[in-house]
Order: structure tokens, then sequence, then C-alpha cells
């Protein structure tokens, strides 16, 4: 047996090496009868639980995929593709939101909510977002194709279930839907600011910072084309902002452990160090439609069935062989 090695699927150190081939050593466990290369490796993958972690770290915090694999090249010198990133974060994004979702946070009695457009694949999308003013925890996260008193009213429910309060205070801008969405889901219990940067409790800079956040996070999301995609990378994004992402005003703290939530994951590192019978059975998350608006636009499968017919229609994309080989062309 190997002391210094463990088994990467059951995480046994009953471990022995199995030969090489091309170099590369080979080892078998015992108890779970399965031969691996790399212990560092993720299982089924040829990068390691640090480079994994680090570009779906760097997808959360802005950069593109294309930004990613430029790193990838000039840090490691690996030539990975745009879509391998892409798998990462969503083969492992689903684990940290089924966990972070059983978790409720403690949060204040001062909540900001705002909302901003999305231009995803042509067409307007607003984006809801409502956080609390003391421990900066993103509470509840909305999309919609309108900006109506029902969306509001969204919102302030999703806020509701996740956190199981009633405010006391909610500021937002002068958008009036947020009077009445505000009023079917808190009644008079909680109170309605149109709020400024220089309205909450004379702390002068809540609705810019969050402003700021917003406008880092969208800056990514101007490549998402479907609504679905759209919707996984906010969840996931929410998981990042609330549990790994620390604050300077929080002291470098997440808003997470201030509203004395106890993750047992610090980081992606440990999502990604999660066993193989965790990471590799993760059920797929199915898209329903929040909105009767979100079913006019078509999905992924919908739109590549309709892009081939397109290109087919136009004699670019076809199953049928041609008529006419390249060498019969050539004898014309």
């Amino acid at each position: 047996m190997i002391s210094d090695v463990v088994c990467k699927y059951c995480q046994s150190e009953n471990v022995r090496k199995y030969g090489k081939y091309k170099d590369t050593q080979y080892y078998y466990c015992n108890d779970c009868k399965r031969k691996f290369a790399n212990p560092d490796a993720i299982p089924k993958m040829q990068y390691t639980t640090s480079k994994v972690a680090d570009a779906i770290s760097m997808y959360f915090e802005g950069m593109s995929l294309k930004e990613i694999r430029r790193n990838f090249i000039q840090q490691h010198n690996d030539y990975i593709s745009d879509v391998t990133v892409l798998n990462w974060v969503n083969r492992f994004t689903d684990l940290a939101v089924d966990e972070a979702e059983k978790y409720k946070p403690n949060v204040g009695s001062i909540w900001i909510a705002d909302e901003t457009m999305l231009d995803i694949d042509g067409k307007n999308i607003w984006l809801w977002d409502i956080i609390d003013a003391d421990t900066r925890f993103l509470i509840a996260t909305h999309m919609s194709f309108t900006r109506t008193s029902n969306d509001a009213e969204q919102l302030m429910r999703r806020a509701y279930e996740r956190t199981g309060k009633i405010p006391r205070v909610i500021y937002t801008d002068k958008l009036r839907a947020y009077l009445e969405g505000i009023e079917r889901v808190f009644g008079a219990d909680t109170e309605h600011t149109h709020g400024s940067p220089f309205d909450i409790e004379n702390n002068t800079n809540y609705i810019e910072r969050f402003h700021s956040t917003l406008k880092s996070r969208t800056k990514v999301m101007r490549g998402l084309h479907t609504v679905e995609s759209a919707r996984k990378y906010l969840d996931g994004w929410l998981v990042h902002y609330n549990f790994f992402r620390p604050h300077m005003s929080l002291n470098d703290q997440t808003p997470a452990s201030v509203a004395g939530i106890k993750f047992p994951f610090r980081n992606w590192k440990d999502i990604c160090e999660q066993p193989f019978e965790v990471t590799a059975r993760i059920p797929i998350r199915d898209y329903v439609p929040e909105t009767e608006a979100e079913t006019a636009l078509p999905s992924v499968a919908t739109k590549t069935v309709t892009r081939r017919k397109r290109l087919i229609k136009r004699g670019i994309h076809s199953r049928e062989k041609p008529e006419t080989s390249l060498s019969q062309m050539r004898l014309k």
C-alpha cells in the first residue's frame, strides 16, 4: 500500500501501484476495485480540483469564458476550450445550490431592492434583486420580461420564503410597482421608502455599492442566450456572492457567515473535492418558466431545431449526401 495516495473515488487509503503507461503512473484501489491516474485530479477528469475551482471562481467573478481560457494558457499551458469551462460550472454549481438552499440567513430588518435590464439573445429581460443592508446577504433574485407589480410581488414572496422574516423597511427606487408588491406580501408591517444613496440611516453607499455589484455580474451575462442558462448562472452566482465571496465592508467575511450560516464548504475547491458518487450523480435541474411571458422565449432545443431547419432550407446544412462529389465537380 501507498501511504500518501488516497483513492479519489472512495477516499480509501488501501491503494497500490498498478503499473505505468506512457510515463503515467496508475493506481488500483483494493476497496472499490477501481484504477486511476493522477490522484490530485477529479475522477473521470484530467484536471486537478484547484484548476477546476479556479475556473469556476473566475467565471462567477466576472471573467468571460474566453478570458478564462487565455488565463489557463498563460498560467498553466493548458489549452482548454470554452465548453470545458462551462461544463465545469454546470456540473458543480447544482451541488452548491442544493446545499445552500438548506440554510436560512439571520438577516436584519432593512432590505434594499433594485432592478436592472439585461439583453439575452436580443430580448430585454428585467433582473430583480433584494439584499439585506446589515449582512449584505443577497436574499432573492427574479427574472421577468415585464416590470409590473406582479413581478415585485414575486420578488418579495421569494425573499420571505428564503428568510421567514418580515422586514421593517424596504428601500427601492421610485418604481410604483414595488408599492403594491410589498403591500401584497408584507402588508402594513413593512414600510416602503423611496431610497437614495443618502437615505439609509446615514450610510451613504449601500445602494451605490449594490449597483456596482449588479454591473459586475451583468457583464458576463451578456453572453447568455437563453433564460435557462441565465437562470442557472444566477443560482450559482447567488451562492458565490453569499457564501464564497468575502466583503471588505464585512471585515473580509462572507455575507453568509455574518448572517450566522455555518456553510460546510469554504470555497469552490471544497465543492470540487466532494466524492465522485456525489458530484457525478447530481440531478439535472429542470427549467420551469416562472411567468407566462417566459414561455415565449425559445428554449435551447427549440432554437437548435429552428436553426437546423433554417440552414437546411438555405442548403448549408443537410443530412442527405450530395448528388455530385467533389471529384465530379472538378471534372465538370
